[in-house]
Order: C-alpha cells, then sequence, then structure tokens
C-alpha cells in the first residue's frame, strides 16, 4: 500500500513498520528540533563576546535574544496551522530552509541592527518548522511506536540543554577563522542544508482533514500589544524613560482587551479563534497558563543576567562560563527524567511545587554566596547553588504541559499545547524585557573599567531577588493544578503535544 492509498476502513494508514524511510524522518527532524533547542542555549553565553566586538548596545543584546522568542511565540499557532492546511513536510522544509538562512544573516550580520533582524526572522522561521515536527512523528509512527519516539525526543531535548552553552562557549573560545562569535551561526548551515535536502526525500507529506483556519489578525493583535510592552522596557532605560513608552505600555493592555473580544467574535463566525477562550474556563489551565508564562519570565530573567554577571562581571572566558553551567543542566536533564516517571505519578502537584520552592531556595543559596564572596566566587562554589536550581527545573519543565492540559477536554488538546508552548516564550520574551529595568537599571551609568565588575555583580544579586520572588508566586499559583494530573504522554519536555486527530498522508 503506497503513501497515497487508504485502509478499508477509509482512514489513511501511516508507512508500515517494515518501512526504513520512517527512521530517516525521524532523525531529521529530531535534528531540526535539537538545532532549534541548541540555538537559543547557544546565544547566550556569546553576548557578551557580541557586545564587545559589534559595539552592540543593552538594547540591542536584549532583542537579539527577545526578538528570537516574541517571533517564535508569534508564528507559533500559526505555523501548526499552516502545516495543517499546506502539509507538514512542506512547511517544515519552508522551516529549515528560512531557519537556515536567517542563521546565516546572523553569522554575516555587518551590525547589530541586521543581527536583530536576522535574529527576528530566524525565530519566525522555527516557528514554522518546531510545530511540524511532533505533527510528523504523529503521521509518520503507528500509535505502539510513539513512545520510543517520544522517550527519544526527551533525550534529545536533555542532550540540547547540556550541548547548547558548551558548544556555544567552544565556538566563541575558538575565534574560528578569526569570525568570533559567528560560528555560532553558522553552525547551523551544513544541518540545515543536509536537513533540507535528505527532509524532502525521506520525509512523508501530510495534512489535516479538518485544519482550523488561520487568524493573521488575532497574530498581528498579539505582536502589537507585546511591543507596546517590550519596546518601552528595552530602550526606556537608554532613553531616560520618556513619556511615549509609559502611553505605549498603558495601552497594551488595552490592545490584548480588543484581541480577547476579537477572538470571542471569531469564534462564534468560523470557530477558529487563535486563542480559544473557552479554555480559561478549565481552572487549571487558566493556572497552568499563568505558571508557563511566569515561569518564562524567570527563566528569561536569569539566563541572560548569569551568562553577563560570569563574563563582564567576573571577567570568565566563555568556556570557563559554559563549563560552570554544566552541573545546573545534567541536574535539570536527571530531575526532568525522575519526575515525570517515578515522582509525579505518586505525589502529584506537590513534585511541581516542591520545584519551584527548590529553584528558590537555589536562588537565594547564589544570592548569599555572590554577595559572600563578591569578585572572587569560583566556580566549585557556584556548584552547588546551581544543582539545586537545576533539580527544581527538572522537576518542573517535564511534568508541568501534562499536569495543566490533564482537565483539557480531548478534542482541545492541540489548540491548548500550542498555546501553553506560546505564552512561555512569551513570557521568555517579557523576563528578557525585564533584563533592562532589574539589572542594567541598577547599574550607573559611564563606569571607570575597574567599577565596572562590582557593578555588575551588585547587579545580578538584585536580579537575583527578582527570580526568587517570581518562583514564590509560581509555588502560589500551582495550587490550582490538580492534585493527581493525569498524565498524557504525547509529548516530549520541551516541545508541544499533538493533537490526536487521523493523518491524511498526501504524495
Amino acid at each position: 500500500m503506497t503513501s497515497t492509498e487508504t485502509s478499508l476502513s477509509g482512514i489513511p494508514d501511516v508507512p508500515s513498520a517494515g518501512d526504513r524511510r520512517r527512521w530517516f524522518a525521524l532523525a531529521i527532524v529530531m535534528t531540526a528540533a535539537f538545532m532549534d533547542l541548541v540555538d537559543v542555549t547557544i546565544v547566550n553565553i556569546a553576548i557578551p563576546s557580541i557586545r564587545q566586538d559589534s559595539g552592540a548596545s543593552v538594547s540591542h543584546i536584549q532583542w537579539i535574544t527577545a526578538g528570537y522568542a516574541l517571533a517564535f511565540a508569534a508564528g507559533l499557532i500559526t505555523g501548526g496551522r499552516l502545516g495543517d492546511i499546506h502539509g507538514r513536510k512542506r512547511l517544515f522544509l519552508v522551516g529549515i530552509g528560512g531557519f537556515t538562512l536567517a542563521s546565516a544573516l546572523c553569522g554575516f550580520a555587518a551590525n547589530p541592527d541586521m543581527l536583530v533582524a536576522a535574529r527576528i526572522l530566524q525565530g519566525g522561521m522555527a516557528a514554522m518548522m518546531v510545530p511540524q515536527v511532533l505533527s510528523i512523528v504523529h503521521a509518520t509512527f503507528p500509535a505502539h511506536e510513539r513512545g520510543k519516539v517520544f522517550g527519544l525526543f526527551g533525550a534529545v531535548v536533555g542532550l540540547g540543554a547540556v550541548s547548547g552553552p558548551l558548544l556555544g562557549a567552544l565556538l566563541t573560545e575558538w575565534n574560528l577563522f578569526g569570525l568570533e562569535w559567528r560560528p555560532i551561526f553558522l553552525i547551523n548551515l551544513p544541518v540545515g542544508i543536509m536537513g533540507l535536502v535528505l527532509g524532502s526525500r525521506f520525509i512523508t507529506e501530510s495534512k489535516a482533514p479538518r485544519a482550523l483556519k488561520l487568524d493573521l489578525v488575532g497574530v498581528a493583535m498579539v505582536v502589537l500589544g507585546l511591543l507596546m510592552l517590550l519596546y518601552p522596557l528595552t530602550r526606556g532605560e537608554e532613553l531616560d524613560w520618556p513619556v511615549w513608552g509609559y502611553v505605549s505600555m498603558a495601552g497594551a493592555p488595552l490592545v490584548f482587551a480588543a484581541l480577547v473580544a476579537y477572538e470571542k467574535r471569531k469564534g462564534e463566525r468560523d470557530g477558529s479563534p487563535l486563542v480559544e477562550l473557552s479554555l480559561f474556563r478549565v481552572k487549571s489551565f487558566a493556572a497552568g497558563i499563568a505558571v508557563q508564562t511566569v515561569f518564562g519570565v524567570g527563566l528569561g530573567i536569569f539566563f541572560l543576567v548569569w551568562t553577563l554577571y560570569m563574563q563582564t562581571g567576573l571577567g570568565w572566558s566563555p568556556l570557563r562560563a559554559g563549563l560552570t553551567g554544566v552541573p545546573f543542566s545534567l541536574a535539570v536533564s536527571t530531575a526532568a527524567g525522575l519526575s515525570v516517571q517515578k515522582l509525579v505519578p505518586r505525589f502529584g502537584r506537590g513534585v511541581l511545587q516542591a520545584g519551584a520552592l527548590l529553584m528558590a531556595v537555589g536562588v537565594l543559596l547564589y544570592l548569599w554566596e555572590a554577595e559572600r564572596y563578591g569578585m572572587s566566587i569560583s566556580s566549585w562554589q557556584m556548584a552547588l547553588p546551581l544543582v539545586v536550581m537545576g533539580v527544581g527545573m527538572g522537576l518542573i519543565v517535564a511534568p508541568l504541559t501534562d499536569a495543566v492540559l490533564s482537565e483539557v477536554p480531548r478534542e482541545h488538546a492541540g489548540s491548548a499545547s500550542g498555546l501553553i508552548n506560546t505564552v512561555q516564550q512569551m513570557g521568555n520574551a517579557l523576563g528578557l524585557g525585564l533584563v533592562s529595568v532589574v539589572f542594567f537599571g541598577v547599574i550607573g551609568d559611564d563606569l571607570r573599567p575597574e567599577q565596572v565588575g562590582p557593578a555588575f555583580v551588585d547587579a545580578f544579586q538584585h536580579a537575583l531577588g527578582w527570580v526568587a520572588a517570581v518562583m514564590g508566586v509560581i509555588f502560589l499559583l500551582m495550587f490550582a493544578l490538580p492534585k493527581r494530573p493525569v498524565l498524557q504522554g504525547e509529548g516530549a519536555a520541551g516541545l508541544p503535544a499533538v493533537e490526536e486527530k487521523e493523518p491524511e498522508l498526501v504524495s
């Protein structure tokens, strides 16, 4: 039976168990997912080098990271729907091709403005590519093989968490061909080209029989509201907080209110809103969306200020900074596996709340050590707070999506999981925007060279206080999650779940 034929029941068949092409397809989409995951972490470690080499301003370095997250968040749901409508393979190839091109533009950026624009394009292309990954798996593998496949995805996520910072540190430290930080982007070129060529050959095309329509007006309103909030935050410190910035931030809630009204009307008109508002009637889902958003804010603040603290404040090399983060990455990966397989089935919601408390304790311990040891702190002294934080984060990230989805009706699982991933990226972008307030806002202007290190160390301690407060808020919000969430088992940590629907395989 070919990919265009159907079974006697009229339901399209996925490729047979003897079809080895599906494993090549899996390797290709997993590589693309890995490329996206690494790209997020690889950039953070190179930010100080980018700033020094290109003369990027404070707002530039925030937009290099926040621009990617914002574009990715804004396009995530639309990217998934485009794949359902026009074909997952087609959109995956468009996404990976565009991501590769954007990576080249990042690597050869002539100035910080070009780099920011290329990063925004890269995030938009990731939004076309990433939603197709698990949809292609769902259309390619029979149900009895998906457990093994999603286990592999979990391993890929863990590998990306560990290898991203190290790879970024090594590429920056080696200064290949005198290109400074640029190889962190250029390394995507051979991987992306290979994925494009092999993907066109081995991935089977599929569409959704009943795809939802696009909501481009909703996307535009989301982007407008976030820009009205983020742009003044990132530029305010440099421009001495002009009046227009406050007006813009005050207007953002009005745009979001208009978005809610529009989405309600669109849902009644054609049943394809960008945001399924009925989901928010589920208490656990509404609370989970709040948790994901606030969690994204905390992570956005911490990871950027952490690398600035180590490299600019303490004067460490990228490689030393990258190696210092290894205990954190290993702790996250280990705890994530244990939380899903052993702890959540036994202790339920308490595991996630314990994770939030552990992260808060780790942050406070880090703050105490940073204050006690000052500029003389060593990597091994950071290991304990980083491991505590990593264990806490691992207890949260792996089971959180399933906990949020556990009371959502199954027919809305796809929309809900897409929204969860979207708001986490939006929270991350907001956290990166807040760095100008909680970190750069306490660093004085016109510092002498000998004042830079101590100023960055003090600002890092101030930012850690904010992150600890965020973890406290998350702990309280988690009381609205189900005590014993029923795990869906369809998603891998860090990747969206897939709505259960029969694939339509096409030539």
